[in-house]
């Protein structure tokens, strides 16, 4: 895709893939069949090798591996947005660079962790990654995991600088910043929280990389479908049950743990992850069932 049509295309519900596991390794199998049912769902972008993708304890050739494994898979049905952010921001460009060559067509650039840098820091961080590929980049702000917000002056500096920066997903749960971003630049907007994605939809934001679309890609994708549409009736209705089920598993972890245990519950995926997260607890479990079946999302042979 030349960057005219990435910008274009830089829209809808986009599905942050979990890693699935198995004896300790990555699940090649299960992977391609995640992928076909995540296009069969409508979902319009991939996102692999996120923090819904346990990218921080894969090793640089499964990341390499997984990337090559999900582009191979889609064969050109949908795009594929790769995460390729580091605290380190020489890795993060390597990992740029990696993504560019391996065919993705667009990296997701996520703010540093734990190194909490001043605004000035941010910009020269996401600066060296825009100028050292040409690959489309979205930028990445979720305060709550990384421990530094991005700051809007700093999201208007990088679109105004490097025409290769051309989306945010914003997960900071702050509606006014994101009202704010809006009258200032146009850079594409999109919800990196699934129980705001209405809310911010209706603000201006043009879709969302979601988390539950990893069980229930059809159910993100008409709610995605009719807020661009401007179809706010239909919009809503859909939002409350995005939200009672975001909200419903969520609360009983961080993620990926309580998707990943809705998915393996319906048999998806072996109910596996990487320490330092383990899997929850009996209590926890059973919470996440009855959310599922409340909204009518545990399969047959899963009761």
């Amino acid at each position: 895709m030349e960057h005219s049509d990435v910008t274009a295309t830089m829209r809808g519900s986009m599905t942050a893939l979990v890693t699935p596991f198995r004896g300790g390794e990555i699940d090649w199998p299960c992977v391609d069949k995640l992928i076909d049912r995540q296009i069969e769902g409508g979902t319009d972008w991939l996102v692999p090798l996120g923090t819904t993708g346990e990218s921080p304890t894969l090793t640089r050739a499964e990341r390499d591996k997984l990337l090559d494994a999900v582009i191979a898979r889609t064969a050109g049905r949908c795009p594929v947005m790769a995460g390729t952010g580091s605290n380190n921001t020489a890795e993060a460009v390597n990992r740029t660079k990696q993504a560019a060559s391996a065919g993705a067509n667009a990296a997701l650039v996520v703010a540093p962790s734990y190194n909490r840098p001043t605004p000035e820091g941010l910009f020269r961080h996401f600066a060296k990654v825009a100028e050292s590929v040409d690959l489309p980049i979205v930028l990445y702000n979720v305060p709550a995991r990384t421990g530094v917000n991005v700051d809007n002056d700093v999201v208007v500096r990088l679109f105004e600088d490097f025409t290769n920066i051309i989306a945010i997903k914003d997960a900071t749960g702050n509606v006014d910043k994101v009202t704010d971003l809006h009258g200032r630049c146009d850079i594409a907007v999109l919800s990196g929280d699934d129980s705001l994605t209405w809310p911010l939809m209706a603000l201006g934001a043009v879709g969302v990389v979601s988390v539950i679309a990893n069980q229930a890609p059809p159910l993100m994708k008409s709610l995605v479908t009719a807020a661009l549409a401007g179809n706010a009736s239909d919009a809503l209705q859909i939002h409350r049950k995005v939200y009672d089920l975001a909200v419903g598993i969520g609360r009983y972890g961080p993620n990926p743990l309580p998707i990943k245990t809705a998915m393996a519950i319906n048999g998806l995926i072996e109910e596996e992850f990487r320490l330092p997260l383990c899997p929850l607890d009996a209590d926890s479990r059973a919470g996440i069932e009855r959310v599922l079946r409340r909204h009518e999302m545990l399969e047959t042979s899963a009761t």
